[in-house]
């Protein structure tokens, strides 16, 4: 059936480093994590960057995505400093693209469960999506889910993804669709294809559609759901779990010492799509 049509007036103004969102104590921006992996260093390292010029704590999101809040600048635009020293964390690889590199995967994928190890394609995706000029123009709201096969993903919203069907395949999403079954080799070549037929189909102007489900017509034809398809595993719980250990964060963000505790056996965490970050368990080996 085709989409309602969106009766929108602005583009989207979802935030980013060169894109601030204007909060009531200041700028926000929010640094867009592959898989939401980080390493411990950028994550100290944006943690004094909030202490020196924003809130002093960082943010997450549901997106497992990081903010940092209460910002200096004026017109739409960081003051120089700040986004000097944000940029200075490496969290910002490409200022063109920033916007458009929402990759979400299962947070566990390539420590433990799972049926593939997701963390190459989720690479490979970001790696297209940036050397693509056309890509650029995905708006900020696009997200592409990556499942490995455990079911915590299945029934996230996206706009595209996959979840994987055994160590060799995975079943490609489209919105609410189901698409083609693919090799995991071919898979991020696959998703970014269809986010260029996206952008080629979704026309231009402050009403052009954020998402695939509000194309007028389908992106593509319709499959059946795959009767390897996992059921839906909920999300992680909050302590230890196969990999590590899942930490929730608490509404007001991460402060020192909980940036601190994080990083301290580690060189890199994952941020999770439940508020949460997970501490590998090779950081403690």
């Amino acid at each position: 059936m085709p989409a309602q049509p969106t009766t929108r007036t602005r583009r989207d103004r979802c935030p980013g480093v060169l894109r601030p969102w204007q909060a009531a104590d200041g700028l926000l921006v929010r640094l867009r994590l592959i898989g939401g992996r980080v390493s411990s260093a950028a994550l100290r390292a944006l943690l004094e960057v909030a202490e020196q010029h924003g809130d002093g704590r960082v943010h997450v999101t549901v997106r497992a995505n990081l903010q940092v809040r209460a910002l200096p600048g004026r017109d739409g635009a960081l003051a120089p400093e700040a986004l000097a020293a944000v940029e200075a964390t490496g969290l910002l690889p490409s200022r063109t693209h920033e916007l458009v590199r929402n990759v979400l995967t299962s947070p566990q994928t390539g420590l433990a469960g799972g049926l593939a190890d997701l963390r190459p394609v989720a690479a490979e995706l970001d790696r297209r999506l940036c050397a693509s000029e056309l890509l650029a123009e995905l708006p900020g709201r696009f997200l592409f889910v990556l499942d490995d096969g455990r079911g915590d993903l299945v029934d996230r919203g996206c706009d595209l993804g996959l979840v994987m069907l055994d160590g060799r395949e995975a079943q490609v999403r489209a919105g609410g669709a189901w698409g083609d079954v693919v090799p995991a080799g071919e898979a991020a070549a696959v998703l970014a294809g269809l986010a260029a037929e996206f952008l080629r189909r979704r026309g231009a102007g402050p009403a052009a559609p954020w998402h695939v489900a509000e194309l007028p017509e389908p992106l593509l034809a319709a499959a059946a759901a795959d009767p390897r398809l996992p059921a839906a595993s909920g999300p992680l719980p909050y302590g230890p779990v196969p990999g590590g250990r899942h930490v929730a964060v608490p509404d007001v963000g991460l402060d020192r010492a909980a940036v601190a505790a994080l990083t301290a056996t580690g060189p890199a965490v994952i941020v999770t799509p439940w508020r949460g970050v997970l501490v590998p368990e090779e950081n403690h080996r």
